[in-house]
């Protein structure tokens, strides 16, 4: 699986976090969007949005190249 995965550090604000998105399969076919953020060295915050839910607000932006 594929995942963006950023760092940011200031040692002179005690700031060390991460950020990281992936998208996720799910068993019928479906997917998700995972994102996390954090505290480096901590569980972080996730948030998880599936491929049905608010379907209507999902428009692409832009052409997708592989």
């Amino acid at each position: 699986m594929n995942r963006i995965y950023l760092e940011r550090h200031d040692p002179d604000q005690n700031m060390h976090r991460f950020y990281q998105m992936f998208v996720s399969p799910g068993l019928d076919g479906d997917w998700s969007l995972v994102r996390e953020w954090g505290r480096v060295g901590s569980p972080g915050t996730v948030r998880k949005i599936g491929s049905t839910a608010n379907r209507k607000h999902w428009k692409p932006q832009g052409k997708f190249r592989c």
